[in-house]
């Protein structure tokens, strides 16, 4: 059988089924599609396959949508773009699938099956209780309805089954793997009662449709490659090139899936407050290897665009790698620390306003303020949703703040009489934020540090490192804050002494 022609365009697809939150494997994989159409100067599809109407759930197709979006993983043609081969929905596309139905019916290269779901269940249990393999044993084959009906387990709606030959061929050329084999398969369904095509059947036949080049799945599908290979051999196709990648393992190195790993949710990593460059990087590294430099030494962080240049499915790994959170979260910090100040601050505000403290639309003295504090916290923070209890004590009326438990119990005896000296020696630097005085004297974390460090550590005796928790408490109601005399400029003289004298006051 001819392969697809080396000098057909490139053209990829992701086609996600739209039964749930959407699966990180399905970013995985797009990733790899896009990275190879874009280095090939080809095209990069999204097809939804929504043939399983039993699983199916409204929302999910607008999360894909949503998800694919957020990492940038950008489609040239889809449901929502349209394009040549349109529509790239496969409940739209039902009257394409039966004509080759019919065509390999008519080949007998399929037959109908009128077997009931409980005489199918029997047979299974039979196999597996006498250890034969499973599958399915050709009752119906080349009986007609009349005949089939006069024996048990009929069901009136037949489904239609390939007829796969006993010597199908079972080895076929991978991109990533090479020379592979599979299980012999079974008779397969193609067409299932409600008139809807199965997986196997609608995605050879829009992967021919659409002009398909290569095929990008996990290596779950492997078994199912001599079924598609024969589809394309029966309706006289030529088959798109495969690559099977390794599958995203959890610590235990088995499949992640979203009933055990919450991280198999794409949505569960937007909601975290990962970022989506730092993700897409972290995805890259479970199959292909990091830059290698001219000295030798491996890169692990490098952008989409390095990865598009280097991608070579001879240099994926078959095992994979497992799927560590300890290595995305330090690539995310990093990814953190890099953004512009004011790129940060407007990545925190969805969280900020989920959690309260910011309406949807600050005001610009609100965002100046957040700008502040984002400078703060930026190598503080490893997720974006971290934020929140360090940026809040900005955004509070002075009496509403909250002092949390364990900060409370870490104040020590002389706590008050340190709040004292804090606040006497304070309040001479009249002014506040960005207000120059007559004599040069302003509110500013230098001057308000050489204050506090004259009256509390020289005047009082505390030792530095002890002398400034009761501030830090009495300032953010934290026991770990932003830095303590930064914040202290950024909140104002007023908003400082007050907080100060409050919790002086409450001791």
């Amino acid at each position: 059988m001819t392969k697809h022609s080396e000098d057909a365009p490139v053209r990829l697809r992701v086609a996600p089924s739209p039964t749930g939150d959407p699966h990180v494997g399905t970013a995985y994989m797009a990733m790899f599609d896009l990275a190879y159409a874009r280095q090939q100067s080809g095209k990069f599809l999204l097809r939804i396959e929504d043939t399983d109407r039993a699983r199916f759930r409204e929302d999910s197709e607008q999360q894909l949508y949503d998800t694919l979006e957020w990492l940038q993983l950008t489609w040239d043609e889809g449901p929502d773009k349209g394009g040549p081969y349109a529509p790239y929905r496969q409940s739209e596309r039902l009257d394409t699938y039966k004509p080759y139905v019919d065509q390999l019916l008519a080949d007998g290269h399929a037959y109908y099956c009128w077997c009931s779901s409980e005489r199918l269940a029997e047979m299974r249990e039979r196999q597996q209780k006498l250890k034969l393999p499973t599958g399915y044993d050709r009752l119906c084959h080349g009986k007609t309805e009349q005949e089939r009906r006069e024996l048990p387990g009929f069901n009136e709606t037949p489904v239609v089954r390939m007829l796969v030959p006993d010597d199908v061929e079972l080895t076929f050329d991978d991109l990533i793997l090479g020379r592979t084999s599979a299980p012999k398969p079974d008779d397969q369904v193609i067409l299932k009662a409600d008139g809807f095509p199965t997986y196997h059947m609608a995605v050879v036949v829009d992967d021919h449709l659409m002009k398909i080049s290569h095929v990008v799945r996990g290596q779950e599908w492997i078994s199912s490659t001599p079924k598609h290979l024969l589809l394309y051999k029966w309706l006289g196709w030529d088959a798109p090139q495969f690559a099977h990648m390794p599958l995203l393992r959890d610590e235990k190195k088995a499949k992640i899936s979203k009933r055990k790993n919450p991280w198999a949710r794409l949505t569960w990593f937007k909601e975290q407050g990962y970022l989506p460059e730092a993700l897409v990087n972290f995805l890259a590294l479970q199959g292909h290897p990091p830059v290698i430099e001219a000295d030798g030494t491996e890169r692990e962080i490098f952008t989409f665009d390095e990865f598009v240049e280097r991608l070579d499915w001879g240099k994926i790994n078959p095992a994979g790698a497992i799927f560590n959170l300890d290595k995305l979260n330090w690539l995310n910090g990093h990814y953190i620390r890099e953004l512009e100040v004011g790129d940060f601050a407007t990545r925190l505000l969805p969280f900020l306003h989920a959690d309260g403290v910011l309406e949807a639309h600050p005001s610009l003295p609100e965002l100046g303020r957040l700008k502040l504090v984002a400078e703060l916290i930026q190598t503080r923070i490893t997720l974006l949703s971290e934020a929140t209890p360090l940026v809040k004590p900005f955004y509070v009326e002075d009496e509403d703040l909250e002092i949390a438990d364990d900060a409370r119990k870490e104040l020590k005896d002389n706590a008050k009489d340190v709040l004292a000296a804090a606040i006497t020696a304070l309040e001479p630097i009249s002014g506040s934020l960005g207000t120059p005085l007559g004599e040069g004297i302003e509110w500013t974390a230098a001057r308000i540090e050489q204050e506090l460090r004259a009256a509390i550590v020289d005047g009082l005796g505390v030792k530095p490192r002890l002398a400034f928790g009761p501030l830090r408490t009495a300032v953010s109601g934290q026991k770990i804050s932003p830095p303590l005399f930064e914040s202290m400029e950024i909140l104002g003289k007023a908003a400082t002494i007050n907080r100060l004298k409050r919790l002086h006051d409450e001791l």
